[in-house]
């Protein structure tokens, strides 16, 4: 999972795109970077925080008024400076690309690639897969005469060969800036126009904050091409059937964004009340609610107003401390964990506390949470998770990527109960979950709680793909 943006301004791009990795940051915290073209590419990237990337000096060297920039999440590769994004090629044309997401057949491409082609790929980054496959696919194409049908007809191939989730922006040199979504639409791409400007990002709140408005989704397996004089041309290229993320509402994506017309605040509250329906049956009469802190606050006040119980702040963030999810290993996480979450104990000494979280992956973050309530003098402390026991690798980008990550694959929800120090356990429903995001809708993947992929995947083709995520990691 990271964070893209694209941008074809009047003035300089970068001006916008500096600011719209700033709100996507949420989305990767291990490296940054951007390209812009004026007659030649000018890349800055590197591993860190946006503001850590960045400063005024490299900043006033990326003129044009095309831009792309990207956050990065690794979910491929041990996350080293090789593998930031965006990537550049010279030729056809040349080409600069970001995406965000992940390719299940990352690795037979890249062996398809320096073995075919006779190419060089100097990253383990997916990203610079497909940047190369569009290459080959457009050099198939008669380049003498440009025009966007060119860049439609690769872009057929270079879907073809492509499986798994993918979220692009790129600039092709002296042409105009190119977007595409997978054919699932796995990943959100919201974009807008204003006054003569485009903008695209993973989420509209990138958008938002630029001044944009009357936001626009990339269609599942839509292409879009903007040239110089910013003209808008789109293509449906590859027909699929719609399956976005639903983790992007669960955890991911920040409240203020909507994301394929649902907005993230509204579809916690509904997840909220959902959960409240659960926690009814379990009979339980807390003293207060509180949220594990930030993404679990509106679910969290729907579930309190279900119960007819306070809904209080328990539990205050350090801000300076990163999401603790995304951090790469789970020594780290725990740590942040600790250094992370501080108790107010005038909410929770001598009283039932009920704590409301968005998920369980491992569950040593709960653990630590649960024993942080406890050290503060609470009665009971009950668990409520507005999603579902995750059980599912997830191979489209978020690095849930092996089966043994998952404390729900081989246990109870008892069981978890006791890991995890709870004295009650209570977890939203599938159907519970799908009401309350969608409304009713079904168009999104649940793979991480259902196994229900939507991309064809074998038991041999996850095995493989398990195991080669296990290699790289330790590499």
């Amino acid at each position: 999972m990271c964070g893209i943006i694209g941008i074809i301004a009047k003035g300089r791009a970068i001006d916008s795109i500096y600011p719209g990795l700033i709100a996507l940051q949420h989305r990767g915290q291990d490296s940054a970077g951007a390209v812009t073209y004026e007659q030649t590419f000018h890349l800055k990237k590197g591993q860190g925080l946006v503001t850590t990337v960045f400063n005024p000096k490299n900043i006033t060297r990326l003129n044009g008024n095309i831009g792309i920039g990207h956050v990065r999440y690794p979910t491929i590769g041990p996350g080293g400076v090789e593998d930031a994004q965006p990537f550049v090629l010279t030729v056809p044309y040349g080409i600069a690309l970001a995406h965000n997401g992940n390719l299940v057949n990352y690795f037979k491409l890249k062996k398809e690639i320096i073995e075919k082609n006779l190419r060089y790929l100097n990253s383990n980054c997916d990203a610079e897969v497909i940047l190369n496959i569009l290459s080959i696919e457009l050099s198939k194409q008669d380049l003498s005469r440009f025009n966007p049908d060119i860049l439609f007809d690769a872009l057929k191939g270079v879907y073809e060969k492509l499986i798994g989730s993918f979220a692009v922006v790129c600039i092709v040199a002296g042409k105009g800036l190119l977007v595409f979504r997978d054919k699932n639409g796995i990943k959100p791409l919201v974009y807008a126009q204003n006054n003569g400007e485009y903008a695209f990002a993973s989420e509209s709140v990138a958008l938002d904050m630029l001044g944009f408005s009357d936001f626009k989704d990339v269609k599942p397996g839509e292409a879009i091409f903007i040239d110089e004089n910013k003209k808008l041309f789109s293509k449906q290229i590859y027909e699929g059937k719609k399956a976005t993320c639903i983790f992007e509402y669960v955890y991911f994506a920040r409240p203020d964004s909507v994301i394929d017309g649902i907005g993230v605040y509204e579809a916690r509250l509904r997840l909220g009340e959902e959960l409240g329906k659960e926690c009814l049956k379990f009979n339980i009469k807390p003293d207060v609610v509180v949220p594990v802190p930030d993404t679990a606050r509106g679910s969290a006040q729907m579930v309190a107003e279900v119960l007819r119980v306070k809904h209080r702040e328990g539990l205050i963030k350090n801000r300076y401390i990163h999401r603790t999810f995304i951090m790469p290993t789970q020594e780290k996480r725990i740590e942040a964990v600790r250094m992370k979450l501080n108790v107010i104990r005038s909410e929770i000494k001598n009283k039932k506390v009920l704590l409301i979280d968005d998920s369980i992956v491992r569950g040593n973050t709960s653990k630590e949470i649960i024993g942080l309530i406890r050290s503060a003098g609470a009665k009971e402390v009950y668990y409520g998770v507005y999603s579902p026991p995750l059980k599912y690798p997830c191979v489209y980008g978020i690095d849930m990527q092996t089966r043994g990550e998952f404390i729900a694959r081989n246990k109870s929800i008892e069981e978890i109960k006791e890991s995890i120090g709870a004295d009650i356990l209570i977890y939203q429903t599938v159907e519970g979950l799908i009401n309350g995001v969608g409304i009713g809708d079904r168009g999104f993947c649940t793979a991480c709680f259902t196994g229900n992929y939507p991309t064809e995947l074998n038991d041999e083709f996850m095995e493989e793909i398990e195991t080669d995520r296990i290699k790289i990691k330790r590499a």
